[in-house]
């Protein structure tokens, strides 16, 4: 009877677990940042999971700003991003594809008591500009000329580092430093405190207004049409925001301007290794794409897909 070698059993034992933790690292893909994209990933993960069994995800949402921290630092496969590249991030190495398109939108709670007048009225870009930059309107009679009814506009913008603000900002042609108001950590507590507030004003991005399964704007949240052309008044060609599908398919053809509609993006710290990533960011761009307005997102281009599928080679 042969005697067995206990340590030649370990060695196999333990260079077999360390081949199964090798293969379940490689199909166990990252994803962190923008609450924007984050709707869409969770759509896509549950979609690809059906045809690869074998892949699991860690999704996790902290803001556009973490998102990118997250990629250059390696800590993630993917940043989930929400505004445009900047030169700097380019210069850090940051390797980007673009997914699909969304858009900030003006926000005031569905209690505010000038809630009609600024449905028909809506406010101009400078109007908003005064609110948000320089900090010359603080007044809601004030801004709308109803004399003897002083109610103080609370601003709300966001405290972290995140597209949606840079976006909003850019509208303005400043930065997210720039805007005022109280700071509020994230895109649901952003929506939930503006709601439940009738004086104040924040902004979202689409996911977080409209539930996407009736297309009807969340409880107690409305939105505060941009008076486009400036004539004091929101014209049939500018009240698009009473459903989800009307706004997506303002974004689409260019009625909503952008910014503050935007291109929503996956970042890495130069283009990823990974095979089951590549993988599944081509099936985002190829058969992926049919989920995009099923979770309420507006698809990009042919020619840009085309694009970034090129820079998957």
């Amino acid at each position: 009877m042969k005697k067995i070698n206990y340590m030649y059993v370990l060695l196999a034992i333990v260079l077999m677990s360390s081949c199964v933790s090798k293969k379940q690292k490689e199909r166990t893909l990252n994803f962190s940042g923008a609450f924007a994209l984050y709707p869409q990933v969770i759509k896509w993960s549950e979609e690809y999971k059906k045809e690869n069994k074998d892949v699991r995800f860690n999704i996790s949402a902290g803001g556009a700003g973490k998102g990118m921290a997250d990629a250059l630092a390696g800590t993630v496969d993917l940043g989930m991003f929400s505004r445009e590249i900047r030169q700097e991030e380019k210069n850090k190495g940051v390797w980007w594809i673009g997914l699909c398109k969304d858009a900030v939108l003006p926000t005031i709670s569905a209690d505010n008591p000038f809630l009609e007048t600024l449905k028909k009225r809506g406010l101009k870009k400078e109007e908003f500009i005064e609110i948000y930059i320089k900090g010359t309107i603080t007044d809601w009679g004030e801004l709308l000329n109803v004399s003897g009814d002083s109610k103080e506009i609370m601003v709300f913008t966001r405290s972290d580092a995140c597209g949606a603000a840079g976006t909003w900002a850019k509208y303005f042609s400043a930065k997210q430093e720039d805007l005022k108001g109280i700071g509020i950590h994230g895109d649901p507590a952003l929506a939930d405190v503006v709601s439940k507030n009738p004086l104040g004003i924040a902004y979202n991005n689409t996911a977080y207004i409209y539930d996407i399964k009736t297309g009807k704007k969340r409880p107690g949240i409305e939105i505060i049409p941009i008076d486009l052309n400036g004539n004091g008044k929101i014209d049939p060609e500018e009240d698009f925001y009473n459903s989800f599908d009307s706004i997506l398919k303002a974004i689409a053809d260019g009625s909503y301007p952008s910014p503050p509609a935007r291109e929503l993006y996956f970042v890495a710290k130069g283009k990823p290794q990974k095979q089951e990533i590549l993988a599944f960011i081509k099936w985002t761009l190829t058969a992926g794409q049919k989920f995009v307005k099923e979770a309420g997102y507006v698809p990009i281009t042919q020619d840009k897909i085309n694009q970034y599928l090129k820079k998957l080679k």
